[in-house]
C-alpha cells in the first residue's frame, strides 16, 4: 500500500492534549535527500513511498493545549505548492489553519507560537499580508536560530530558509529567543537538538507519568531512528544531527508512556521506538489496542 500523509489525530499525555494539524505533504527522491542511503535500503521499505515511486513526506505543526493555554509548534509550509529541483520532488501545503479550526481553535486564540527552527516548511503561517497570522502569540525559538537566518547569503541556504519578507521582517521585535529547559507553557519545556540548525529544538510536553517529545527536524524519516548514520542532505551540521538523533532516540526508549510526535512522518505523526534487533518505529495506529 502507498503511503498517506498522516491525518488530524489528537492524543493525551497525561492532561495535555497534543493534536498534529495537517497542512500537506511533499514528494521526494529518496537517494537524493539522504545521499548514502541505497536502494536496497528503499526497496525494503516501500511503505515509505508514494504511488509515483517518491519518498513522501508529511507537512504540517502541532497544537498544545494544556490548561487554559493554546501553543502551536511548527506552522507547516504555507499555502502554495511548490516544485523542488534539487531534490526531484514537490511540496504542497495550504491545510494548516482549516486544521486548527477542525480542532476548534482560531488564530486568535493563539498564546504562544513555537518554531523548533525556521527552515520554510516549519514558517509557512508566519504572516499573511505582511501581519502576523497569530496575532496576539508569543513567536518563540531556540537561541541562536532567528540570527542565523538573517546572516545567511549562501544561496543553497537561503533557498530553504525563512522568506526575509514573509517570515523575517514580520518577527523583528516580536521573536523571542529560549535556551534548553525553558518553560513555553505548563508542561512543555524546551529541548535543545542542534544540527539539523544551529538553533533547532524539540519540545518536551510532560504531564504525570506520560511525556511526549515533538521531534522537529531531529529525524525526517522513521528509519533514522534506526540508523543515526542515515542523514539528510539539509542537516547544517551532520555530525552533531547525528549525535542529537542518537540522544534523542535513547530518550525515546524510555518506556511506554514516552510518545514520538514528528511531523514529517506518513501515516501518523504519533509513535513509539520499540527494541528487538535494533531501534523500530511503531505508530501509534499500527499498536494493539489495549
Amino acid at each position: 500500500m502507498s503511503a498517506r500523509p498522516a491525518p488530524l489525530e489528537s492524543i493525551d499525555v497525561g492532561d495535555i492534549r497534543v493534536t498534529y494539524l495537517p497542512d500537506g505533504d511533499a514528494s521526494v527522491a529518496a537517494g537524493t535527500v539522504f545521499p548514502a542511503s541505497n536502494d536496497a535500503l528503499w526497496e525494503a521499505h516501500r511503505e515509505l513511498f508514494d504511488a509515483d515511486g517518491k519518498l513522501l513526506l508529511t507537512l504540517g505543526g502541532f497544537l498544545v493545549e494544556t490548561g487554559d493555554k493554546k501553543i502551536v509548534v511548527d506552522l507547516g509550509f504555507g499555502d502554495m505548492t511548490v516544485p523542488f529541483d534539487p531534490v526531484d520532488g514537490e511540496f504542497r501545503g495550504g491545510k494548516l489553519l482549516s486544521s486548527l479550526r477542525q480542532a476548534g481553535v482560531e488564530p486568535a486564540d493563539v498564546d504562544v507560537v513555537f518554531y523548533t527552527h525556521m527552515h520554510l516548511d516549519h514558517v509557512g503561517w508566519t504572516s499573511q499580508n505582511g501581519a502576523l497570522t497569530f496575532p496576539n502569540a508569543r513567536h518563540v525559538v531556540g537561541e541562536g536560530e532567528f540570527e542565523f537566518w538573517q546572516g545567511v547569503t549562501d544561496e543553497g541556504l537561503v533557498a530553504v530558509g525563512p522568506h526575509p519578507e514573509a517570515v523575517q521582517a514580520p518577527l523583528v521585535n516580536r521573536i523571542e529567543s529560549v535556551g534548553d529547559g525553558a518553560v513555553i507553557a505548563p508542561g512543555i519545556n524546551v529541548l535543545a537538538s542542534p544540527g539539523h540548525t544551529p538553533g533547532h529544538c524539540s519540545a518536551v510536553i510532560s504531564s504525570g507519568e506520560d511525556r511526549a517529545i515533538i521531534l522537529g527536524d531531529v529525524v525526517h524519516c522513521p528509519l533514522q531512528l534506526a540508523d543515526g548514520d542515515l542523514r539528510i542532505i539539509f542537516d547544517v551540521d551532520p555530525d552533531t544531527a547525528a549525535r542529537t538523533r542518537d540522544k534523542i532516540a535513547a530518550e525515546l526508549e524510555g518506556g511506554p508512556r514516552v510518545i514520538g510526535a514528528d511531523g514529517h512522518f506518513s501515516g501518523s505523526a504519533f509513535g513509539r521506538i520499540v527494541r528487538g534487533t535494533g531501534r523500530r518505529w511503531v505508530s501509534l495506529a499500527e499498536e494493539p489496542a489495549r
